[in-house]
């Protein structure tokens, strides 16, 4: 077991959680704007 705490821990799980939040945001807006743009097809279509 480590006497002292490492600051580098922190930033590793720092760049992890930021890492893993952007690319989640970025995979649903992308989802998203998929499924608009086949309703704007299927409401074109009518």
């Amino acid at each position: 077991m480590r006497e002292g705490l490492d600051q580098w821990d922190f930033v590793i799980a720092a760049y992890v959680v930021g890492i893993g939040v952007t690319l989640a945001l970025v995979a649903w807006a992308w989802w998203d704007m998929r499924r608009a743009e086949r309703r704007r097809d299927e409401a074109r279509r009518k």
